[in-house]
């Protein structure tokens, strides 16, 4: 699969068959996760992988859009190392490059993925932090739920030209 098919067919998906991930494929996920850009290459990240039913059963308490989590076979929790950060502020920023990054390889290995918000929902990091033992510099940002999807989403663009602007606001550009 191309990059461009990638694109426009990942959807975030929430229903999940009985089939598995493998550990080869996480290892891939995490490997595209990990090749994202960082500031000042900094990669800020740190990747807890739960499996353990009894923990994923507990997730929708914590955050209930990762409501689907005990119906997956996974879920990875992206979180940000502010003792790794170059720069500081931007581990939002790398951490949800990683992300997209892992998102868009899951569709290349025909895995459904959901990323689901932790980070800045102070309730959900604090669930997160008490669920994962995480200590006080390593920040949940977003929990992605991952699957075998039920269905094989379509292609689609959702350009809007309305949204595109030739160096100023307001001025019409030309990819219209």
């Amino acid at each position: 699969m191309d990059i461009l098919e990638a694109l426009h067919t990942r959807r975030s998906i929430r229903s999940y068959t009985e089939e598995g991930i493998s550990e080869e494929e996480v290892r891939i996920l995490l490997d595209a996760a990990m090749i994202a850009p960082s500031a000042g290459n900094g990669r800020p990240w740190q990747f807890i992988i739960i499996d353990d039913r009894g923990l994923l059963g507990r997730i929708p308490s914590i955050n209930p859009y990762a409501a689907m989590a005990p119906k997956s076979p996974l879920g990875i929790l992206v979180c940000g190392d502010t003792s790794l950060e170059k720069y500081a502020g931007y581990w939002v920023q790398d951490c949800s490059a990683a992300i997209e990054n892992m998102l868009l390889a899951a569709v290349a290995l025909g895995i459904g993925a959901v990323w689901t918000g932790i980070h800045p929902m102070q309730d959900r990091v604090q669930g997160f932090r008490e669920l994962c033992k995480l200590p006080e510099h390593i920040i949940p940002l977003g929990f992605v739920v991952l699957g075998r999807p039920q269905s094989a989403p379509k292609r689609l663009s959702r350009f809007e030209p309305e949204k595109v602007h030739l160096n100023t606001f307001g001025s019409p550009a030309s990819v219209r």
